[in-house]
């Protein structure tokens, strides 16, 4: 019998697509401007994929729950149809990040074998700062800052993780918990930390790597040219709406255009000016109702390759849908592919990661009017 503690953050990315870039302390104001839940999707995505791969397999372990009452876990298990349920743990409404570190020495006191939590960076910081490295944790995708390397790219990859560790196809390898201020975050400053240290059952192709804090200074020539090359399409195509994300890469665009392109968020240009800045779900479906043709140029974050789905989450599938997969461009230098194996694709609607990722590649601009295919994780 495999013991399994179990918690899901409910709260987690709620402030993605309503541009609040996190949900640290701004739960009310994400809930204000129309952010809805949706941890216990992803979560859901996840135990229902593994309890069909438990079905699908000979002799499969037994799996004792461990969890928290109502949404915060029990809700979620017992809804994919899992029955070995305890709930260690009674949350407060709303739930804080207390319970989390509550049922964690729940946890930690009843040996469970593994942690499976949903949320994000700061999800994992609780955790560890309670498990550190005594028990393995593992992480379903659902905040909207994940840098740490104890994710799993996806909900459906988390559960293949999970099968192969209770298996014993897989063993365990220590990740770094990162996770980024939030305030500065806000006010345009990217500042990373390193918080803990953590087990985490580990597959290479299916758990993202940490976020690489390098400095790319030695890239400056390289973004121009990148830069110059939309300069001259934006130039050419004055009635189309150009949608720029967030990174530095897609800024130098701006710096070129001698506009106020912001460093994280997503700004709308049209005719070489600035018609939208740091957007969220909503003031996109404004501009792309109002504007028939519309482009959006996007940069995978760091070394975990992803091109939709961490760093610039107010891109709804509603949104990616409206734009068009022909209308995507990724832009990034060579030096920045070198340590990117691949691309991903995490949407929250597989069906459209899957029509994003095409053939298994992805035309890159990585010059002027230079290109490379790059191999697309599917």
């Amino acid at each position: 019998m495999k013991k399994i503690g179990f918690l899901i953050n409910p709260i987690a990315g709620m402030g993605g697509t309503v541009g609040l870039k996190g949900t640290d302390g701004v739960v009310e104001r994400a809930m204000q401007l129309g952010a809805q839940p949706t941890a216990h999707l992803k979560a859901g995505e996840t135990l229902a994929a593994l309890r069909h791969q438990l079905a699908g397999t000979p002799g499969p372990p037994a799996i004792a729950w461990l969890t928290c009452s109502g949404k915060m876990g029990a809700d979620a298990l017992h809804a994919a149809g899992f029955d070995d349920v305890e709930a260690v743990h009674a949350p407060a409404e709303p739930p804080t990040a207390k319970d989390t570190t509550a049922a964690i020495r729940r946890f930690v006191d009843a040996g469970v074998d593994l942690i499976l939590f949903c949320g994000g960076d700061g999800t994992a910081r609780d955790i560890c700062s309670v498990a550190g490295t005594r028990v393995p944790i593992l992480g379903i995708p659902a905040g909207v800052k994940m840098y740490s390397g104890v994710f799993g790219v996806s909900a459906t990859r988390t559960a293949d993780i999970v099968t192969g560790y209770l298996a014993g196809r897989l063993g365990t390898a220590e990740a770094d918990v990162l996770d980024l201020d939030e305030v500065r975050y806000r006010e345009g400053e990217w500042a990373v930390r390193l918080y803990h240290a953590a087990l985490t059952p580990y597959e290479p192709t299916y758990t993202q790597s940490q976020k690489m804090l390098i400095d790319e200074a030695t890239d400056a020539d390289v973004k121009q040219e990148i830069a110059q090359h939309l300069l001259e399409e934006i130039e050419a195509n004055p009635e189309i709406l150009f949608l720029l994300g967030p990174g530095s890469t897609v800024q130098s665009i701006g710096t070129l255009l001698e506009v106020d392109k912001t460093l994280l968020g997503i700004d709308a240009v049209l005719g070489g000016q600035i018609v939208g800045s740091d957007l969220n779900e909503r003031g996109l479906l404004d501009l792309i109702e109002r504007h028939p043709r519309r482009r959006l140029v996007l940069s995978p974050i760091g070394a975990q390759g992803f091109v939709l789905g961490r760093g610039n989450r107010p891109l709804t599938p509603e949104i990616i849908r409206a734009i068009g997969a022909d209308n995507i461009t990724v832009v990034a230098t060579p030096a920045k592919l070198e340590r990117t194996p691949l691309l991903r694709f995490d949407t929250g609607d597989a069906a459209l990661d899957a029509a994003l990722a095409g053939d298994g590649f992805l035309p890159v601009v990585i010059g002027y009017r230079l290109r490379r295919l790059v191999r697309v994780a599917v």
